[in-house]
């Protein structure tokens, strides 16, 4: 293949969009002796926003994603691909037909999912709808004009996708912190001069993170994070106050980092929690206000008794606060503030999930110090 005929397949200047049916005759015509990769992106709040926001206002979305996919598709895709567009589902597909790509070899999954990624990142500009994308491969095709069935299978596999980046990315931010925990302790004790009782704390609280590292690795391939199947309320009741002074030693490499002062005024009450969860908690809790807090400020972990049969625990910070608009987003998956703060998105997520499991819920609200509060609320042990 020439240069020119290269730069003219990679120009993706005779992609424009079809109906499904279009793709679907051309598909019977190609599965018989190929299988074809296809990609669907799905807008599926746009009827929502026509119910709210007018006809009118939906058909200017949809026009914006129609010009944003197929500006995109050709930037992505080649030539001989095929692109349509379903007004009645709203899903846009992308039919992988040029066998240009590796030798004439059906394109990868990473091609695919790197396509989809930028296909659904440009649908989300144009728009500031949620996008659902998904890819499959087709090998046959039997009298549907609709590609429903194509559809389907496309955006399940994406689904079950991202549930495994999700379960994966969690796993990675809870085996983070121990391990950040203990390197920072152990880079203290290798660098600094430290007095025999605070290098034995140290390597105490080392130690015990490795332990609990250990027992998060051990649970890893055994329950899924998310389910959450194999959590429920601890044989033994913890106390919280003496995890909440656990938590605090194992994020002082951080705060330390940071310059920020942690304040600890609890009082006992014991939970039905598992130790480790509930550390998982706290510390996810207390990290968030280091991490998203102002620099050099100050934090505040008191705790409250509710009607007897409930113990709030507050993490108060004197840093920029939650908009209020962002106070339910923030403990969506991979969701996070405005703050300039690096973060995973994960966090949070992981400890509404854990405190529900158990009858609990966590929520954030404004700080007697100015910034943001955090309430873990968990139901008490019985006396």
């Amino acid at each position: 293949m020439d240069s020119a005929t290269n730069s003219r397949l990679r120009s993706g200047a005779a992609l424009k969009l079809s109906t499904v049916g279009t793709l679907a005759v051309r598909l019977k015509q190609i599965v018989s002796k190929q299988e074809v990769p296809v990609l669907a992106v799905r807008l599926p709040d746009l009827e929502r926003t026509a119910w709210k926001r007018g006809r009118t206002a939906a058909r200017r979305l949809e026009c914006r994603a129609s010009a944003a996919f197929t500006a995109t598709a050709a930037r992505v895709l080649r030539d001989a691909d095929l692109l349509a567009h379903d007004e009645q589902t709203e899903v846009f597909l992308a039919a992988l037909l040029d066998r240009s790509r590796e030798r004439s070899c059906v394109p990868s999954p990473t091609d695919c999912r790197n396509a989809l990624r930028r296909l659904s990142v440009a649908l989300n500009d144009a728009t500031g709808l949620r996008v659902e994308s998904g890819w499959t491969v087709v090998v046959s095709i039997l009298g549907d004009s609709t590609l429903s069935g194509t559809i389907d299978r496309a955006l399940e596999r994406g689904a079950r996708e991202r549930e495994r980046y999700d379960f994966f990315s969690t796993v990675g931010h809870e085996l983070r912190t121990p391990l950040t925990s203990i390197r920072g302790y152990l880079e203290t004790l290798l660098y600094d001069e430290l007095s025999r009782d605070v290098a034995r704390h140290f390597l105490k609280v080392a130690h015990a993170e490795s332990l609990r590292l250990g027992r998060l690795l051990d649970g890893m391939f055994e329950i899924s994070l998310f389910d959450l199947s194999a959590m429920g309320k601890g044989e033994e009741a913890n106390d919280v106050a003496a995890v909440i002074e656990r938590a605090v030693d194992v994020l002082l490499p951080l705060s330390k980092a940071r310059g920020v002062s942690v304040t600890v005024q609890v009082h006992e009450a014991r939970v039905f929690v598992g130790a480790d969860h509930l550390m998982q908690m706290i510390v996810n809790l207390i990290e968030n206000a280091i991490k998203h807090g102002r620099k050099s400020g100050q934090i505040v972990v008191s705790d409250a008794l509710e009607d007897g049969r409930f113990v709030q625990v507050h993490i108060d910070d004197d840093g920029p606060g939650v908009l209020l608009g962002e106070r339910e987003a923030i403990f969506a998956l991979s969701a996070r503030g405005s703050t300039d703060a690096d973060g995973s998105g994960i966090g949070l997520a992981f400890v509404r999930l854990m405190a529900e499991r158990i009858g609990g819920d966590v929520a954030v609200g404004d700080s007697p110090l100015g910034g943001a509060r955090f309430t873990l609320r968990l139901p008490l042990a019985p006396s």
